[in-house]
């Protein structure tokens, strides 16, 4: 087509200044009509084919091609796209402000639907990704303090990101998009209760290793006596015990290092 179009407007135009007939600019004039008919598909792109309104088809091979010139041509790329999306300040399941943001990869499947479904598709993928996170903060607390076992936004990522997948899913589907991949990008308290939550995860952290360093203590202290018994090197009487056991446990759960007392006289003393 292209060979027929370069040989209509150079051969009408040289007829034109061989012969001065002015019915060659006709054949001018058809093969410019007829050049806007060309365009190029380049690899994972398309153009949506419209004439005068009716939807036509769309191009996804890639090449050089040639379709009727009054197609309307819309480019659609059906490269993968990354989205970082604006952290926004919302509140979690339980009141507390976060401040949150999410990575979405996603593509065009269905060109239809992106072009005609909605008016601009990649406006469309940001307003409802921004939707789709207030919502998912919603359904979870930042943190599990009281329960362990809940799944919350920190500590049950998998999770989390597969809910807001399938939430994501469910929203662009009219645009016709396809959600490759969507995770929390960012999740911290917001500025104004920072500071207190800090201090409340510093506060679990420490008992929780209290109660794993008592729990060792006991062990200990009941693997000493149970050793000493049993080899017979010094008998203990209740009082004796109960004292050593309470040294023992001081000296073990202590965070400070024990500073020892030696004793030069007998046990009564």
């Amino acid at each position: 087509m292209l060979v027929l179009i370069i040989l209509l407007i150079g051969g009408c135009a040289f007829g034109v200044f061989a012969t001065k007939i002015p019915w060659f600019t006709i054949g001018i004039v058809l093969g410019v009509v007829l050049l806007p008919g060309l365009f190029v598909v380049s690899p994972n792109g398309s153009r949506v084919m419209v004439l005068f309104g009716k939807y036509i088809g769309t191009v996804k091979k890639n090449g050089w091609f040639w379709v009727n010139p009054f197609y309307t041509k819309q480019k659609i790329s059906l490269r993968a796209r990354n989205f970082d999306s604006e952290r926004v300040k919302v509140n979690d399941n339980i009141g507390n402000p976060i401040m949150i943001s999410v990575i979405l990869v996603w593509k065009v499947e269905d060109t239809y639907a992106a072009a005609f479904d909605v008016d601009d598709y990649e406006h469309f993928v940001r307003v409802q990704t921004d939707a789709a996170v207030r919502k998912l903060a919603g359904m979870y607390s930042y943190d599990n303090f009281d329960d362990p076992s809940e799944v919350s936004l920190r500590s049950g990522m998998d999770e989390v990101n597969h809910a807001l997948e399938r939430e994501l899913h469910e929203r662009l589907i009219i645009a016709g998009i396809e959600v490759l991949e969507a995770r929390i990008g960012y999740l911290a308290y917001a500025q104004e209760i920072a500071s207190a939550m800090l201090k409340r995860q510093q506060a679990t952290a420490i008992v929780s290793a209290r109660m794993k360093i008592v729990e060792g203590a006991v062990g200990m202290v009941e693997a000493a006596l149970h050793e000493l018994s049993k080899k017979g090197i010094i008998e203990l009487d209740e009082d004796k015990k109960a004292a050593m056991v309470s040294n023992l446990m001081v000296v073990l759960c202590s965070d400070k290092d024990a500073s020892p007392v030696l004793n030069t006289g007998t046990l009564n003393h």
